[in-house]
């Protein structure tokens, strides 16, 4: 099987498993080669069947082995991974991305999925990736060179954004996102982010919810919860108080049925899961 039939059976049998609707990605995920998004194989690789035995090698640099479901390691020491597709393509897929979308794209990485976005956009869309650790971004950017409508910049986010969004993707874990975010969506626009705990024994990683979010005319936004997550904690975007409460609230259970990221003041009350200083999950 040659490599680009790999390719478009992954795309085809994500689109299956995951029920995307969204064309141009699928299509992004049969053309573009995620090999040229990592480092030099052979790769580690992390599947299912690895969640207690840790990242296995592959047993060379033949990027068949990169056209799996599967995470590859970008940085092992830091649990710092290019994660699996069906995860990140559900999430790339609830964003409803149109032809001409202008998106932000938080913790790029080496770029894979920046890629996958600025494709599903075309040309006359724009994607602005951000990645808070210099050496990945400097990476990004080379590895995105060819995609004329990616901007790649070195921040966590927190930097002025230009003009309004249509999405926002977010590949690393937050308590609540900023409302500087949130501002720039437009009506209609949405955000997916992973909403994690963490604690000193995980390390860089925390665990939680993938939460999908559609701003409407008030400024809220509708919410749901779209699967479990284990990520790389944002860097510089976390409120500690938060992420004690965050814990609490997803050890009352894991499937939660969110309705609402509210953003107006409000007393906390039985609907809030997550209730913040600026804003609030509630179901």
């Amino acid at each position: 099987m040659d490599i680009a039939t790999r390719r478009r059976f992954l795309a085809e049998e994500i689109q299956v498993c995951c029920n995307l609707r969204t064309t141009a990605l699928v299509e992004a995920l049969a053309t573009v080669s995620r090999e040229q998004f990592l480092r030099p194989g052979p790769w580690l690789i992390q599947g299912e069947g690895d969640i207690f035995t840790g990242p296995r090698e592959t047993p060379d640099a033949d990027p068949k082995h990169v056209c799996h479901n599967v995470s590859v390691a970008i940085d092992p020491a830091r649990r710092l991974f290019n994660g699996s597709p069906n995860v990140v393509a559900l999430g790339i897929d609830a964003l409803a991305l149109q032809p001409g979308g202008r998106v932000l794209h938080i913790g790029c990485g080496l770029g894979y999925y920046t890629a996958l976005l600025a494709r599903t956009v075309g040309p006359d869309g724009h994607v602005c990736a951000v990645e808070v650790d210099e050496t990945l971004a400097r990476e990004a950017a080379r590895n995105l060179s060819a995609e004329p409508n990616v901007e790649v910049r070195h921040g966590n986010g927190t930097e002025p954004l230009d003009g309004q969004l249509d999405a926002v993707l977010v590949n690393a874990g937050l308590t609540l996102p900023p409302n500087a975010w949130l501002d720039a969506i437009v009506t209609g626009g949405r955000i997916v982010m992973p909403v994690t705990a963490t604690m000193p024994q995980m390390g860089t990683i925390g665990k939680g919810l993938m939460v999908a979010a559609t701003k409407v005319s008030d400024g809220s936004f509708d919410a749901r919860m779209l699967s479990m997550v284990a990520i790389c904690s944002a860097v510089g975007l976390r409120d500690e108080g938060l992420n004690e409460a965050l814990g609490k609230a997803l050890m009352r259970g894991p499937f939660v049925p969110l309705k609402r990221l509210r953003r107006d003041p409000h007393e906390q009350g039985p609907s809030c899961w997550l209730h913040g200083t600026t804003m609030c999950l509630s179901c």
